[in-house]
């Protein structure tokens, strides 16, 4: 399955908080369901920087259930979405991009530490198979 690899805090506000796009330099055809991997880096910049947008643009009020600093997961799959447009142009507040993929249908998964790599990239199916005897 492709998977996209996304900084904290912006991956699990797509999992949580209804963030409907996610930003790109780039564009893409790729349409459907995609893994979302949460990258291993982020600066506290970045997560204080994510929840000034939040609260800059007026989004879920806050506070909200975001993870601490310290406690929000990183360097693995948390999650998927499915990809129905890629857009340059979008009414959402959280369009800031040169291309919007924009997202629907969003679903949180367990855990599951992963290696990020740029752009898309496979994550085999017997990754997301359940192990063991649940």
């Amino acid at each position: 399955m492709k998977a996209l690899s996304i900084r904290q805090p912006w991956a699990w506000l797509i999992l949580h908080a209804g963030k409907d796009i996610e930003n790109r330099n780039w564009s893409t055809q790729l349409r459907g369901r995609v893994l979302i991997h949460a990258a291993k880096g982020m600066t506290r910049d970045e997560y204080s920087d994510g929840i000034d947008f939040i609260v800059d643009q007026g989004l879920p009020p806050l506070p909200f259930d975001l993870p601490s600093f310290e406690q929000i997961e990183r360097g693995g799959i948390i999650g998927s979405a499915e990809i129905v447009d890629c857009v340059a142009d979008s009414e959402s507040p959280w369009f800031i991009g040169k291309f919007g993929f924009v997202l629907r249908d969003p679903k949180p998964l367990p855990f599951i530490p992963w290696r990020g790599q740029l752009g898309f990239f496979d994550i085999p199916d017997t990754v997301m198979v359940p192990h063991g005897n649940d």
